[in-house]
């Protein structure tokens, strides 16, 4: 947005520095599989590292992303998603690619209409914007518009995607937006974020940052009654509430809110996000966004404990996989280990040197050692299934589900189909939480309009 994006009030008023405007930046970003100082893979940037690991479930579900520089200098984005559902994993990565320029679009729509009155986006926190009719406008306010409108808008692109089936597939997000020291944040699902900050000891302490939205939380489980659908725990797992449709024992969804899952949305199941504004102190040190392969097994301390002690800060993100790795092993020795995501943002905007990264094995480069995504870009690394592993039929005696899910190439997009399975159950097997239990018997048929 030209001259106008800052981050202190002083901006206000200067004169336009010749330099591309939103709408340039959003033209050469939408299509470009090589956005500059964007990350998606395993690896690191500036001022983050990012890493993700495959499960014991199937495809890796989850995606993450790190766009330094989003909108100008000073301006960062981080995002994690967490798919389920047979196209899970294509939901995550969609919505990974395509929230980040929905919000940038926003806030280019913005600028547009407030050029003639020379407002800005970014700003003081403590300074008003002028609306163009006489109302003072906080940026907190218009971040705030920026995430419910870029939300409801993916969410929307998603239901109308020709090629992705959305109907019983979905994906979380948690996403911030660093701007100076101002931190916006947007989530559905239960992914989270958290931050590090010192106390008056200058001890580190954690500060959850998002809300788990799960259908347990009373304002969520109304919402969900009070469309006519249903909310309660299995009897083998009593700790988890699901979401099920009025008619039917399905699909049985951890969440009270995510991308997709279009068989819910009429039943209280909602794509609004959270979005909350913090001002950000020298106390606050790092930010850890992860799915809930992470939180499953770690506590909020045990996280920022982890990253802290961490040999280098490219390491971190890492480590902290590894770590719930053991874990899982640890305290659900006959669970499958779920996929994991995180991203570490380190405020003081400092990584490693290049020397303490090649001498504990991280590169700066990303790596890409896997083939072409459903996106055409290089998808984040992924462990190749085991053969070690035992099999669910092992595990329960007999149940034992055959991995014959495939992917489908159709005009240059990518899908999921089942060869034989149509009656996808997320619960066969031995597992500890999954997000979706089985398919409503309905699935395969069109939607009601």
């Amino acid at each position: 947005m030209g001259g106008c994006v800052s981050t202190n009030s002083r901006g206000f008023g200067r004169k336009k520095r010749a330099r591309k405007t939103f709408s340039d930046h959003v033209s050469a970003f939408q299509h470009s599989s090589s956005a500059p100082n964007r990350i998606f893979a395993n690896g690191k940037s500036r001022s983050s590292c990012i890493y993700t690991q495959q499960g014991r479930k199937g495809i890796n579900q989850d995606a993450m992303i790190v766009w330094e520089d989003f909108m100008a200098e000073d301006v960062t984005f981080c995002g994690v998603f967490d798919g389920h559902g047979p196209h899970g994993h294509l939901v995550a990565r969609k919505v990974r690619d395509t929230l980040p320029v929905k919000l940038f679009s926003y806030l280019d729509s913005y600028e547009s209409k407030k050029n003639r009155s020379g407002a800005c986006i970014c700003g003081n926190v403590e300074s008003g914007l002028d609306s163009g009719d006489g109302e003072e406008e906080k940026p907190e306010l218009l971040w705030r518009e920026a995430f419910l409108k870029s939300y409801k808008s993916m969410d929307k692109e998603l239901k109308s995607h020709p090629n992705l089936d959305c109907f019983c597939s979905g994906s979380t997000a948690v996403t911030i937006v660093k701007q100076g020291s101002n931190l916006f944040v947007g989530s559905i699902g239960d992914s989270r974020a958290i931050m590090a900050t010192k106390d008056i000891n200058d001890s580190l302490v954690a500060v959850q940052l998002t809300v788990d939205l799960k259908p347990d939380l009373p304002r969520e489980a109304e919402r969900i009654k009070r469309c006519r659908g249903r909310v309660f725990a299995l009897q083998d797992e009593p700790e988890v509430h699901r979401v099920w449709l009025p008619f039917d024992d399905a699909p049985g969804l951890a969440m009270a809110r995510a991308f997709g899952d279009f068989c819910l949305k009429e039943y209280g199941v909602i794509s609004i996000p959270e979005v909350s504004h913090r001002v950000l102190t020298e106390r606050d040190q790092f930010i850890v966004l992860a799915s809930d392969g992470i939180w499953d097994v770690l506590s909020n301390e045990q996280v920022i404990e982890i990253v802290s002690l961490a040999p280098t800060r490219a390491s971190a993100a890492r480590l902290l996989v590894d770590s719930a790795a053991r874990e899982w092993k640890s305290k659900y020795p006959t669970s499958k280990m779920d996929d994991c995501a995180v991203v570490c943002l380190f405020l003081d905007g400092k990584m490693d040197s290049e020397s303490d990264n090649e001498e504990h094995g991280f590169s700066s480069t990303l790596q890409s050692n896997a083939g072409e995504s459903d996106d055409g870009q290089n998808p984040e690394p992924y462990l190749q299934r085991n053969a070690t592993v035992r099999s669910s039929e092992e595990h329960s005696g007999g149940l034992r589900r055959e991995q014959n899910d495939i992917v489908l190439e159709t005009k240059g997009e990518t899908s999921l189909g089942a060869t034989e399975d149509q009656n996808w159950s997320g619960l066969e097997g031995v597992t500890r939480v999954n997000s979706l239990v089985q398919l409503p018997r309905f699935s395969e048929e069109q939607p009601r309009t």
